[in-house]
């Protein structure tokens, strides 16, 4: 035993041992100074068995400061084994002295009182004294906060300024628009009143920084929050949203400055966790593109559920090496296998499957930049169709129970290369469907533009912006569809999970999103303001690009599935003859002609409208035989 620990133990005893006198006190008053020899007898005879169980329950080496439900638990047990013992002992010696059967009662309800308070007076002391070297050592640099949001968010926040005053950051009170919460205290702080109050408050309390602390609120109640702290000229930051909180756990270090993401948070999604769980618990998962940002964060996803290995597959071995530092510390139980392997090489991808035996797949490896595509059509055909029908037939011929397949919306109606291929790269999943097993599930799952994911717009504006501008927008009326990574990698999860082998699954994407809108929201948060500081300036669309996006053509239509957030697309089939053309499209695509690729996936997909074809006078340049 240390010297602390023997200390504590010492205490602990000393107090245990006059609660006796104590309890007989207050059963016999005054009485008790006749009978004084008999209670130093009895409470010098019970010491022993104290400091037994003092030992036995650990009691001397459990934190005062930092006391637990756990150790209170012990405490419980340890009175309430002396309570029993003492009660039955009190039936041997009342015939030699007078023990009243309601003292042990008495003595052990002190007991808790002295154990509990010895804790929490401890817990107090110490915070006291930090608060006072604090304040004696306080500079001026130190910022007056108001939390927004007087939930458990913010009240860990709160919590963990007051026990980090190095850091700081002073909290004042709270905000918060529940009734209930109006004019109460919170560990020790006011709420001061609702949302709308800030301004005032700001003024009032004289507040450095505002702090939103509302992960689960949708973004229309950010931006209103936001606007206000504008207003008010005061600084402002956040924590993550619920979907980024991935351990569900807060603090301190997290509090980050608004990005445009939060203003487009929707409510969060409800998952089935239990289904979701069904078919990923204990199964090998294999995902391509894992080093990319849709592909990592369904990896992020995948891992909370408890997989027995996830096979992270790219080509990008600088990607996929960042990917796996950060998955093997944050998952440590998991085993992660590394594969760098590119989706067109069939021979290295059939002796992954050889070697791993993948159970489910999710594949997120693709080409997606539109432009890009447009100039090198034969590197979509060969990567976003290529890639998908290789991996679809080894998950045929090694029995995966699950493939989910990454599309987007630029799969409808496309007018674009990239967009085409995607959709073709959907058929080839229904075909899949088709040769699937009982136990096989094959599904699509199409979504829009994810916030944060390479090639989006949001990283080229804030590049824009460090410059000094100005933001380049195609068209003042784009519209896009927009989705925070973590939600659609979620709802691709769930999409898994609805067991409906050869669908296309169409996610909520919520409403649709002026691009200039978002350019100047983007300005605003960094601190300036659109067309005064950083001007917008408008390029005209890109070969390829559309003013909006489709989630279903209009031939489609949608059903509802078990999921609110989840619609299935309404089949239209295969088209005859499609495994024919599309050897043909990859004839075309290995000759490198751009018409030819074109003429033959406006044959696959007749929705395509970048291929014009009174303008190939030639009559098709395809050089191929039919």
């Amino acid at each position: 035993m240390n010297g602390r620990a023997f200390t504590k133990f010492a205490i602990e005893l000393t107090a245990w041992y006059s609660i006796t006198f104590i309890a007989y006190f207050l059963r016999l008053e005054w009485e008790v100074i006749t009978l004084s020899k008999d209670i130093f007898v009895l409470a010098t005879g019970l010491l022993p068995f104290k400091a037994t169980l003092i030992l036995s329950y650990g009691m001397h080496k459990m934190s005062w400061r930092y006391a637990v439900i756990s150790d209170f638990k012990a405490i419980a047990m340890a009175i309430a084994t002396y309570l029993v013992v003492f009660m039955t002992a009190g039936f041997f010696i009342r015939e030699s002295m007078l023990l009243p059967m309601t003292v042990p009662f008495i003595e052990a309800f002190l007991s808790i009182i002295l154990f509990v308070s010895i804790r929490l007076s401890s817990r107090f002391v110490l915070r006291e004294r930090k608060v006072i070297d604090y304040y004696k050592k306080r500079n001026q640099d130190d910022r007056r906060v108001l939390i927004l949001g007087a939930g458990e968010s913010g009240t860990l926040i709160a919590k963990e300024m007051q026990r980090h005053f190095e850091m700081g950051l002073i909290p004042v009170g709270f905000l918060d628009d529940a009734a209930g919460k109006q004019n109460q205290r919170i560990l020790g702080l006011p709420v001061l009143g609702n949302l709308s109050k800030m301004p005032h408050v700001v003024r009032e309390k004289a507040i450095d920084e505002v702090i939103i602390a509302m992960p689960s609120e949708a973004g229309d109640v950010i931006r209103r929050v936001v606007e206000e702290a504008r207003k008010a000229k005061v600084q402002f930051r956040t924590i993550p949203g619920i979907y980024d909180l991935i351990s569900g756990k807060i603090s301190i270090q997290q509090i980050r400055n608004v990005q445009v993401e939060d203003l487009l948070r929707r409510n969060p999604v409800k998952l089935d966790t239990s289904r979701i769980g069904a078919y990923i618990r204990g199964r090998r998962i294999l995902v391509t593109g894992a080093g990319g940002s849709i592909g990592s964060e369904i990896v992020r996803q995948v891992c909370r559920f408890k997989p027995a290995s996830v096979i992270l597959l790219g080509r990008g071995e600088n990607s996929i090496f960042e990917a796996m530092r950060e998955f093997r510390s944050t998952f440590p139980d998991i085993t992660f296998e590394i594969k760098i392997c590119d989706v067109r090489d069939i021979h290295t991808l059939e002796q992954v499957f050889k070697d791993h035996q993948p159970e489910v797949v999710f594949h997120a490896a693709a080409h997606k930049h539109v432009y890009l595509m447009e100039k090198n059509p034969s590197q979509a055909i060969f990567n976003n169709i290529g890639g998908t029908r290789n991996l679809a037939t080894l998950s045929l011929d090694y029995g995966v129970n699950y493939f989910v397949n990454i599309s987007t919306d630029k799969a409808v109606n496309p007018t674009s290369i990239m967009g085409a291929s995607k959709r073709i790269a959907e058929n080839v999943i229904l075909q899949a469907a088709s040769k699937a097993k009982d136990d096989q599930v094959f599904v699509s799952v199409r979504f829009g533009n994810v916030l944060g994911s390479r090639g989006s717009v949001v990283p080229i504006f804030k590049d824009q912006i460090s410059k000094g501008g100005p933001i380049t927008v195609t068209d003042p009326d784009m519209i896009r569809y927009f989705m925070t990574i973590p939600e659609a990698s979620q709802l691709v999860l769930q999409a898994g999970a609805l067991n409906m082998n050869g669908a296309v699954f169409v996610l909520d994407m919520g409403e649709p999103v002026k691009i200039v809108d978002m350019a100047r929201d983007l300005i605003r948060l960094s601190g300036f303001e659109p067309d005064k500081d950083i001007k917008v300036v408008f390029t005209g669309k890109k070969e390829g690009e559309k003013l909006y996006e489709e989630l279903l053509t209009s031939e489609e239509g949608t059903e509802m599935t078990q999921h609110d957030k989840i619609m299935i697309a309404r089949k239209n089939g295969l088209i005859d003859d499609f495994e024919r053309k599309l050897d043909l499209l990859f004839d075309a695509a290995n000759s490198d002609d751009k018409m030819s690729i074109k003429q033959m996936i406006h044959e696959i997909v007749p929705t395509y409208s970048g291929y014009d074809s009174k303008a190939d006078k030639s009559g098709g340049n395809l050089k191929v035989s039919r």
